[in-house]
């Protein structure tokens, strides 16, 4: 009865989605953003908590101002999501630097026999950014965790991220499912930003704080020698945005797995630094 009641809500915010002024639509989830703020005391003491250790430079004015703009970003970012569902959010003209990144993507495919794992966070729209790779040819299977709830995983979530041809693995699959995908030349597309399981995972550094990071991509780095791109995309205004594509990561010789995975979590800290508002703060990353 749950999952079909959580099902039925979210079809609703499709529908308000669909026939709505786009306007309005961007105004709800902002509007949903800030009673969140204010009501779930839980999480947003989460969220200025890992801020705060994050930016210890920052007065608690100051944290509190940021992470109200932490939940403003993630409701633009929904309300695109559900936009892109209906055909009501154009994704090429979204990107300000579209065609610099097209033209990379090409020269990207010609260089990579052994595939390319697509390095990413939750960071800004993702899903805009997994749209837009696969729409430009591009395409990923991409690993993510398993929605609690099996209706909206199977008739809304997958369907969705499907749209222009990447696959979904969950990832307690992960691993046979990248090998046969890059062992094929194919693209992988890995999130590694959230709490590891203690399993194929180690301790390294992330804003100053020891992390659980997944080892996936340095292990599969060094037994089947892929590119090792990473990829984030920021909002530079409302509606826009701008790809980050960087070079590939190269390790250096007998670099160990550990070293590597410390090195793929600055990648990520730099950026999120450059765009704080931008990630997903109210996750419990750093399992206090």
């Amino acid at each position: 009865m749950r999952e079909k009641i959580e099902y039925h809500f979210v079809k609703m915010f499709l529908w308000i989605a669909k026939i709505a002024p786009v306007s309005f639509v961007y105004a709800f989830f902002r509007g949903v953003a800030w009673l969140l703020y204010h009501l779930d005391s839980k999480r947003k003491a989460l969220t200025i908590e890992n801020l705060t250790h994050a930016f210890p430079e920052l007065s608690p004015e100051a944290v509190d101002k940021l992470a109200k703009q932490v939940y403003m970003e993630l409701a633009e970012s929904v309300a695109e999501i559900l936009l892109m569902f209906v055909d009501r959010f154009d994704i090429d003209s979204a990107v300000v630097n579209r065609e610099e990144i097209v033209e990379k993507l090409k020269k990207l495919s010609t260089k990579s026999p052994n595939g390319v794992i697509a390095m990413t966070a939750h960071f800004s729209n993702w899903e805009l950014l997994a749209h837009f790779l696969a729409k430009h040819g591009f395409t990923m299977l991409v690993i993510g965790r398993e929605g609690n709830n099996k209706l909206i995983d199977e008739r809304i979530t997958t369907p969705f991220r499907r749209k222009y041809g990447n696959d979904t693995a969950y990832k307690d699959k992960a691993m046979l499912s990248m090998v046969k995908r890059l062992k094929s030349g194919g693209n992988v597309g890995i999130l590694i930003d959230q709490k590891a399981g203690s399993q194929n995972s180690v301790k390294v550094d992330f804003f100053g704080q020891e992390a659980e990071t997944t080892l996936s991509i340095a292990m599969l780095k060094q037994k089947l020698d892929p590119l090792v791109v990473p990829f984030f995309i920021a909002r530079v205004s409302k509606g826009k945005y701008k790809i980050i594509m960087q070079d590939p990561v190269e390790p250096e010789p007998g670099e160990s797995p550990e070293s590597m995975t410390a090195g793929y979590n600055q990648i990520m800290e730099s950026v999120i630094r450059e765009y704080p508002s931008q990630w997903f703060w109210m996750h419990n990353r750093w399992r206090r």
